[in-house]
Formats: structure tokens, sequence, C-alpha cells
């Protein structure tokens, strides 16, 4: 019985919501009833992410205790994010050159779906521009901006009062306990809510499932499964090699992180395991003050596998249109990706949203999402575990940029889960 870990679970879950989705398909029953049990676990996540940011933030930063160590830090970040999101959309516009799953697709056997609330939210930020990101980071109300989760805000807050009571020295002392044991009790709560895990999986896919049907997924065939071609493709490839640069290997990452990426991918939420990524890596390596920085900064500006699906997505759309886009016309929807993908992860259907907004900038048709809207749910599977890997390989390369790698600690926790997958 111990071998039926957490991992298994979640697999029985997945499995066992697939079949009553397709057993039920159609049936609006299927949502009246597993709808909740999903909502649950994804409020449950939810209720717990901000905490556990803003206490282990905290922690971290006051271990580091300067400013301009800090900012060094936050600069080799936000480079590598640059660089990694920019080799995903230029990944996501080859494979769509290459392979061309738009061309031949006849649009009048494609059902549309509505894209509404992906226009309203598309329009409320379609002056959203990288200027702008900056501007909003620095939040107004700390406390308004907890209560709605803004988590660039939140971790320009937490690092500024990190570094408040690193300056405070002793008398910050029991101010850094009491961090210390909100992030060790939240720790406990993670672990406990994970126990639902399996629930909230077979809740969320039995009810996707019972939506849609092949009749829809047929003729997208060829983008889904080129998406999850290329995602596969990028992890083991382009993860693969940044990952070996820095001293580890990708399957090493992939088997610490089997859990949490089986969560999200049947979640299709990586913030349902943003806790346990942070705790992991921590494991793994990485100092708190890094791994408490650069993940939950991640979930904003290093969307790999989001800015790969929005680039493969654009091109899509234009070859069943059956437009051009030239060379010069990509670059220019690489350019617009680079500043549109950034910062606006909070905002419900991001991929969508950032799509709305950039296909206007290359001539596109903008009513092209509403034909892949019904499998993108499908497809949000698959980017959302490359935007994990991304974000916990992120704290792995900026810890060994900065010199403070602890390889032996990496090397024995891969050994023990090698040896007892429990041990994860």
């Amino acid at each position: 019985m111990k071998r039926f870990g957490l991992a298994m679970q979640i697999v029985v879950g997945l499995i066992l919501g697939i079949l009553v989705g397709a057993i039920f398909y159609g049936n609006p029953a299927v949502a009246t009833y597993l709808q909740p049990i999903g909502d649950i676990f994804l409020r449950l996540i939810k209720m717990i992410v901000v905490p556990i940011v803003v206490a282990t933030l905290i922690v971290g930063v006051a271990g580091v205790g300067d400013m301009k160590k800090l900012g060094k830090i936050g600069g080799k970040t936000i480079l590598y994010f640059e660089i990694v999101t920019t080799i995903a959309i230029i990944i996501g516009l080859l494979a769509a050159n290459i392979f061309q799953p738009g061309v031949g697709v006849d649009r009048t056997v494609l059902t549309k779906t509505d894209i509404h609330k992906y226009v309203d939210t598309a329009e409320s930020t379609q002056s959203h521009g990288m200027v702008e990101t900056f501007v909003k980071i620095v939040p107004t109300n700390i406390f308004d901006s907890l209560a709605r989760g803004d988590m660039l805000a939140i971790i320009f807050f937490s690092v500024l009062f990190g570094l408040g009571v690193a300056a405070a020295g002793e008398k910050g002392r029991p101010v850094l306990n009491f961090f210390n044991g909100v992030a060790d009790a939240m720790f406990w709560v993670v672990n406990t809510i994970m126990r639902f895990a399996p629930f909230g999986v077979f809740a969320l896919i039995g009810v996707t499932v019972s939506k849609f049907g092949l009749s829809s997924l047929i003729p997208l065939g060829k983008l889904v499964i080129l998406v999850h071609v290329a995602m596969v493709f990028f992890i083991l490839v382009v993860l693969g090699i940044i990952a070996r640069i820095s001293g580890v290997k990708i399957t090493s990452i992939l088997r610490v992180l089997k859990d949490e990426l089986l969560l999200a991918y049947s979640t299709s939420s990586s913030e349902t395991v943003l806790p346990k990524i942070m705790e992991k890596m921590e494991k793994m390596g990485c100092p708190k003050a890094i791994a408490s920085f650069v993940i939950p900064t991640g979930y904003s500006f290093n969307l790999d596998g989001s800015t790969l699906y929005q680039a493969l997505a654009a091109l899509f759309i234009a070859q069943m249109y059956g437009i051009h886009m030239p060379i010069s016309t990509q670059i220019t929807l690489m350019l617009v990706l680079m500043v549109t993908s950034k910062g606006i992860a909070g905002v419900p259907g991001v991929s969508f949203v950032v799509l709305l907004a950039t296909l206007g900038s290359v001539g596109l048709p903008v009513e092209g999402l509403a034909f892949i809207a019904g499998v993108d749910r499908l497809m949000d599977m698959a980017r959302t575990v490359v935007n994990v890997v991304g974000n916990a390989l992120a704290a792995i390369v900026i810890s060994r940029w900065e010199g403070q790698f602890d390889q032996k600690k990496a090397d024995n926790y891969v050994q023990a889960v090698k040896a007892d997958p429990s041990a994860a």
C-alpha cells in the first residue's frame, strides 16, 4: 500500500475521470455534480499560494540581507527568462512552418466556441506594455494586492519587507521567526491538501471530457498532436541542454517533480504545484532566497509553454485562413509576443488573452481563435507542464550562476528519489 503514492493516485483519478466523462458525454449532470469538487480543490490551492510565497520570500530575502546582491539575482533572472521564452517562441514558429498544421483544415466542419469572455479581458489589457507591467509591480495597497493574488506586487513588497527585517538586525529576529513558523505551517497544509488532489483531478478531467467530443477534436488533431510534440521537444532538448550546462539532468528534474507534473497536466494549472516546486527545488540544492524569488517571478515572466503555443497557434490560424506570413511578419509576431506575454499570468485564459492582443498587430483574424477554443484545454495541459519544468529549472540555473547551487545535496536527493520514489 505504501507504493500507491500520490502520482499513482492522480493517474487513477485521471483515468476514472476520462472514463466517466466519455460514458456520460454531453450530459450536463456531470458538470453539475463534479465541477464543485474540482472548484473546491483549485480554491484550496489558491488559498495557500499567497501565504507561502510571502512567508518563504521574506525568510529567504532576510537571509540574503543585501540589496545589491538581490538586485543582481533579479537582473540575471529577468535576462534568463527573456532568452528562454524567446527560444520557445522560435521553436513554436519553426514547428508551425515545418509541419503546417493549419493547411487543408476545413473551417466549415469546425465547431465555433464563444470567446467573448477572452475578448473582454483582452480589451482591458490591450494597453498592457512592458513599461506598464513594471509600473504595476509597485502596489498602491498591499492588502488589495494580497486579496487579488497579484503575484508581482506581492513579490515586490515581500522582497522589500525581507530586506527591512534583515536591516532591523536583532529587533527583526521575532518577525523572522514568525514568518519561518508560517512557512513551516503552510507546507504542512500543502501536504494535507495534496491528499485531495486525486479527487480534484477526477472531477476536473471528467467535466472536460464530458464537454468535448471526438467530432470537434479530429479536424484539429494535427494541431493538438504537434503542440504536444513541440512541448516534449522543448523540454527534452532545449531545457535538457540548459540543465546539462547547469550540472543536472533534465530526467532527474522530471523524476523529482513527477507528482507535480501529473497534477499540473491533469488540472491545467501551474498554480496548484507552486508551493511543492519551491519546496523540492530547495531540497535539490537551491538556496531558499533564490527558489522563493525565481519560481514565483517565473509564473509571470517565464511561461515557456504558453509562448511556444502562442507562436504556433498564431501561424496555425494564418495557415487555416490561407494568409501568407513572410519572415518579416513572423519576426514582428515574435517581438510582439516577447512583450505581450509578460506580466499578465494572473488573468483567466492567459494564452488566449495574449493571442487576442497579438493577432491584430500582425493582420490575423481574431475570430480564428473561436475554432480552436474547444480543444484549448487539451493543449493547455501540455503547456502547463512546460511552464512548471521551465520555472523549476530556472531556480537551478540562477543558483548555479550565483555560485550557490549545492551539487552534492542535489545528487543525494536525486539518488534518494531513485531508490524510493516516495522520498520526493
